[in-house]
């Protein structure tokens, strides 16, 4: 059965969604350009939008005269990824030399539930199986090599743009791979601070892969660590990692989420709900109650938590009820921090780091400030933290009682 899962482009089945991508044939030039092996298939017609930005990202010579990296005083480290909310063992401070540090993800299409109140599910597009994808930790100046695999049995194309590395689309345009395909990467970290990442096939694909759950977050960390305007350092207990999702997710004449068999089946429909611009969640760690309930983070009184928000399509007003950013980073490390905030910004299609010492024991909520999205669309975590309370910061002195007129 033939379908046209991206018009303008090149006719597909849906095991073969996108082989005839935009960025396909930037891919292969941009890959010769890099002294990578070119074998992606030729466009037959082009998104005349994308196609103006990707020739002009693939317009290097067929046969590159570029030097190879200088990888000498480098040392070699794996980093193992675990899934959101968590982050990877890493130093906080650097030792030792610059590091080639290699990772490993793999393009997983899964059906996800994104309501259990109401039914509504998504054939999600992820790194590694999780909305968001894995949060990768390096520091300034080491090299990321990332090993990207897309199983035999997706359905569709796949590649990774980093917001973080400079170059072919952010690595974008050398990391096509099609179904049981793998490619590798190696991109240098020169800019400290927290940055999106995200697959971008090319036209319409882009905002898609995006809205289906394939973004994630890395942390370029400077080599000697976070600091305050004073240059003192600034120390974690442990990292939060969150993930702002919005999903358009279609609906039938009746009001209900569709349901579709297959990765991909609902490409049209998703690209009408896409155009209104108005999502139906708006989520965090993929799902309503990602991060509440038995899923909610914990802490203690005393302990500074570093919290790491991705938000890769929409702006987010990320705020801490009962709580501060203490110092906050709404975008590179190398600036002071912002002190003492209440309500911080993360700009579409980036990510930003806040750190927070708790005072108080009990639940905080971790929203998103318009609370439309906090409280209708799902734009909410939850932090439960144990400890002693202290009455010098808050203190109950009349419990709510009647009061006569």
């Amino acid at each position: 059965m033939t379908k046209f899962f991206n018009p303008g482009l090149m006719k597909t089945s849906r095991r073969n969604v996108l082989r005839g991508s935009v960025l396909a044939g930037a891919a292969a030039m941009a890959g010769a350009g890099a002294m990578a092996t070119p074998r992606a298939p030729k466009l037959a017609q082009a998104n005349a939008t994308s196609a103006k930005l990707y020739k002009t990202a693939g317009q290097q010579a067929a046969e590159s005269t570029a030097v190879p990296a200088d990888l000498s005083g480098y040392t070699r480290v794996k980093q193992e990824l675990v899934a959101p909310p968590f982050a990877p063992v890493h130093e906080q401070v650097a030792t030792g030399g610059p590091k080639i540090v290699e990772i490993t993800m793999e393009t997983t299409e899964k059906l996800m539930t994104v309501d259990e109140d109401t039914g509504a599910e998504i054939w999600a597009l992820t790194f590694n199986g999780s909305v968001p994808g894995p949060l990768i930790i390096v520091h300034e100046g080491d090299m990321v090599e990332l090993t990207l695999r897309n199983p035999a049995d997706s359905k569709m194309e796949h590649n990774i743009d980093f917001h973080a590395a400079t170059g072919a689309l952010g690595g974008g345009g050398l990391t096509h791979v099609y179904p049981g395909e793998e490619t590798v990467l190696r991109w240098k970290a020169t800019k400290p601070g927290c940055f999106t990442y995200h697959c971008a096939p090319g036209g319409a694909m882009i905002p898609y892969h995006v809205g289906h759950g394939m973004n994630g977050a890395i942390m370029v960390l400077p080599r000697d660590g976070l600091k305050d305007a004073q240059g003192n350092p600034l120390r974690y207990d442990s990292i939060a990692y969150i993930g702002e999702q919005d999903y358009y997710l279609p609906k039938d004449e009746n009001g209900d989420f569709k349901v579709y068999a297959e990765a991909g089946d609902d490409y049209n429909d998703s690209l009408d709900a896409m155009r209104t611009l108005v999502p139906t969640h708006q989520v965090f760690n993929g799902a309503v109650g990602a991060l509440t309930g038995e899923n909610a983070l914990k802490a203690k009184v005393g302990e500074t938590v570093l919290m790491v928000h991705n938000s890769c399509m929409v702006d987010s007003r990320p705020h801490l009820i009962g709580g501060h950013g203490d110092f906050v980073w709404e975008s590179s490390f190398s600036d002071v921090p912002l002190t003492g905030m209440e309500t911080w910004f993360v700009r579409g299609g980036s990510a930003a780091a806040a750190m927070y010492t708790f005072e108080q024991p009990g639940v905080y909520a971790y929203v998103n400030h318009n609370l439309i999205i906090g409280a209708m669309l799902g734009g909410t975590a939850h932090f439960v933290v144990e400890g002693e309370w202290d009455n010098n910061l808050m203190e109950q002195v009349v419990a709510p009682r009647v009061f006569a007129g």
